[in-house]
């Protein structure tokens, strides 16, 4: 590889992660170089970086400097069965499944989870009162990661 093209993917990287960018294309005097970023925060996959025909996988051009928060589950928890994108309602204009204060059974559905462009229904595994809503609807869950916290 050159040493232009080690300091255009340098400096492709730096615009990348100093604006929160997924990916970036870049084409000049026929060489194309492509650097996707990290899907999400929890995404151990590395970006990467291709110039012209053949791809060269690179670690991680910038560092990350947070590490990922511990899971803490709790007794009366409803925890994700599966690693996915989460969604409290069914469609954007219908109101969540359920919400802080709603008495749920063991069966109702409470939320969504979208794991391989599937929607999985996510069922209360306990009856009892909602008393947290833990996730953000269109944000990723762990596996285990609780979801709501039961009275």
């Amino acid at each position: 590889m050159e040493k232009e093209q080690k300091q255009a993917i340098k400096e492709l990287a730096e615009l990348l992660h100093e604006n929160n960018l997924s990916e970036i294309d870049y084409e000049s005097n026929g060489v194309h170089i492509r650097i996707v970023g990290p899907k999400t925060a929890h995404s151990d996959v590395a970006p990467v970086v291709s110039a012209g025909v053949p791809t060269v996988a690179v670690a991680n051009p910038m560092p990350v400097v947070s590490e990922p928060k511990p899971i803490v589950k709790v007794e009366n928890d409803i925890v994700s069965p599966m690693v996915g994108i989460v969604y409290l309602t069914k469609t954007p204009n219908d109101p969540p499944f359920v919400k802080v204060g709603d008495m749920v059974s063991v069966g109702d559905t409470v939320c969504l989870i979208e794991a391989m462009k599937t929607f999985n229904p996510i069922k209360a595994t306990k009856a009892g009162r909602i008393s947290a809503v833990l996730v953000e609807s269109g944000n990723p869950v762990e596996f285990n990661q609780p979801l709501f916290t039961l009275e």
